[in-house]
């Protein structure tokens, strides 16, 4: 693996050497062009300080046809003279996308450069020193924002925890560990199961697990790497065979989309290392197969491998990962008893620039029976996904217009075989308010409408709606029941959402625009390569494509089924013969 990321390292060197900015007239001079929006910017991403990583760890590195060469530290030099012109005079940095001065988006960066800075001080090779002078530079510069900053979301703060790590350990600044102190003190937002905040397991959770081991040793507080255990055990159940991260539940933009494991590949390895944890090794080692480049600046493995040469040469004594198992992540937290809190927090269920993640610690279930890889989920739009070999139901959603978009489920149960899911939505009309609490603008000529005290409306009229879904094993699939009763006559869809790469046919179904199915009856099949699933079900109650509030992905194959309330439903899933298992053990 280690001489597979030198070789794709060295051919990012030659993608970021073709995008860099080389006319000295232009305001990017170098830096390198950003492909998606033609600018260059300073960011972990896509951005110069990423190109450097690659370009700094290929001069450092013998076993790079790069290695000290100069020409690309000429280049090297540039880039660092580009991001001093494009860093504020507050030290922070604006990534490009949002959060311009952003003191997170900084931190991410100030964790990749200073690892960089690191590996090129190590090489005692007189030319470097122009570039580790800019280098230190930009560090120093960054440290009134990082002893000041906020952030946006729960990640951030054990991103800046770790950047306050390096500059203290690069400058021998105890302020940074007092402002440390600060962030760690809130305490860490996870699940005794191991799910953090955001359950962004497609990027965010990797990002807490990585920026808490640099905390830990940097600050020295190996406590720090208690919760990082528990979210790297959790994961050994949330990927899919194919490698594929499980994402159906995000809080975040990963959500529904393809990520694999590469980014846990350093927390694995270094944990393995550090624990002698066979599982942690196998989990390294399937991580370490998805690696295609070294990863952004503040993440990239080769550059962490050149600074610590022991995870160059991971442990031979690895556990075999299991193919087999049935899990309920979150079964016995206890989350209604913290939402109850929130009244007493006084925030009033309202943030500013983020959101409150009440979806923390939901239920969620997990079901791997070789080649056939189950979700059975809470609070998000869907409440069932499955991969059966390379077949890819990517979502089953229930929407309706009683409040018009999908009905998340709230609750799960374990059944003696599957599991029952409810959910429940309330919604009312508004009385008049009293005229005693009036305010004065509704006596005069105009009465806007937002100076109301709306709060002392008196709730009229309330419906309530709860739908049910029981999601069970059979021999060769599953089956779905779903009940919902009143109100009667809510129109009511749902969806099925499968990969656009498979083909698609439906016995009696009618197209209301591209690869998408109002599904009358009869049995719908998706076939991708060998493997199929057939589904029963299908209904036409009424005629609308979409319900409002309730996109429908692009780039997807969506079949829909029409009813009304009342509604007694069995929908029943059947999955080709079993395949060879996955490989990633």
């Amino acid at each position: 693996m280690y001489k597979q990321l030198v070789e794709s390292n060295d051919r990012a060197v030659e993608r970021g050497i073709s995008r860099q900015m080389l006319d000295p007239e232009s305001r990017y001079y170098g830096g390198t062009i950003d492909p998606y929006t033609g600018v260059a910017w300073v960011n972990h991403t896509t951005g110069t300080p990423t190109d450097m990583c690659y370009w700094g760890a290929a001069i450092s590195n013998p076993d790079s046809i790069y290695y000290r060469d100069e020409a690309l530290l000429d280049r090297l030099l540039i880039a660092t003279e580009y991001v001093l012109r494009f860093q504020h005079e507050d030290g922070s940095i604006s990534p490009g996308w949002t959060n311009y001065h952003s003191p997170p988006d900084t931190a991410f960066v100030v964790v990749g450069y200073s690892q960089l800075y690191q590996l090129l001080q190590q090489q005692e090779w007189e030319p470097l020193q122009p570039v580790l002078t800019n280098m230190r530079l930009f560090l120093e510069r960054t440290i009134p924002t990082m002893l000041t900053g906020g952030c946006h979301t729960p990640n951030h703060r054990w991103v800046l925890c770790a950047a306050l790590g390096f500059l203290h350990q690069i400058f021998g600044l105890e302020e940074a560990v007092q402002r440390a102190e600060q962030w760690l003190a809130e305490g860490m937002d996870i699940t005794p199961d191991g799910e953090w905040t955001e359950r962004s397991n497609g990027i965010y959770s990797a990002v807490s697990d990585i920026m808490l081991i640099h905390a830990a040793r940097l600050l020295n507080r190996p406590e720090l790497l208690e919760p990082v255990r528990l979210n790297l055990r959790m994961m050994v159940y949330l990927v899919h065979p194919s490698g594929e991260i499980v994402t159906d539940y995000s809080g975040r933009q990963d959500l529904g989309s393809v990520h694999d494991l590469s980014p846990y590949y350093l927390p694995y390895a270094i944990l393995a290392r550090l624990d002698g944890d066979p599982l942690f090794a196998g989990m390294a080692a399937w991580a370490g197969d998805t690696l295609t480049d070294p990863g952004g600046c503040s993440v990239n493995t080769l550059i962490r491998l050149m600074l610590e040469p022991e995870l160059q040469h991971p442990d031979e004594e690895r556990d075999a990962l299991p193919k087999q198992y049935e899990v309920m992540l979150n079964e016995h937290f206890v989350r209604g008893d913290y939402l109850g809190q929130m009244d007493s927090a006084g925030h009033h269920g309202r943030i500013s620039h983020s959101r409150m993640h009440t979806d923390f610690g939901a239920p969620v279930a997990r079901i791997r029976d070789g080649a056939t890889s189950v979700t059975v989920m809470t609070e998000v739009p869907s409440f069932f996904a499955l991969r059966h070999g390379e077949v890819r139901l990517l979502a089953v959603q229930l929407a309706s217009y009683f409040n018009p978009g999908y009905v998340p489920m709230q609750h799960m149960t374990r059944l003696s075989e599957g599991y029952r899911l409810t959910g429940e939505q309330k919604k009312g009309y508004y009385g008049p308010v009293p005229a005693n609490l009036l305010p004065e603008s509704a006596a005069s000529d105009i009465s806007p409408w937002y100076l109301l005290p709306h709060q002392n409306r008196q709730l009229t009229h309330e419906q309530t709606f709860r739908v049910g879904a029981e999601v069970q094993p059979t021999e060769n699939g599953w089956t779905m029941h779903l009940s919902g009763q009143e109100p009667e006559d809510i129109m009511m869809q749902l969806s099925f959402v499968f990969g656009s790469e498979g083909e698609l046919t439906c016995e009696d179904a009618m197209e209301t625009s591209e690869g998408h199915y109002l599904w009358k009856g009869g049995t719908l099949r998706y076939t991708c390569g060998e493997d199929w699933l057939e589904i029963t079900g299908g209904e036409l109650g009424h005629l609308a494509a979409t319900v409002r509030e309730a996109k429908l992905p692009d780039k997807c194959k969506v079949v829909l089924v029409n009813f009304m309330t009342p509604f007694d439903k069995t929908i029943h899933i059947s999955l080709s013969p079993s395949m060879a298992l996955s490989n990633e053990s």
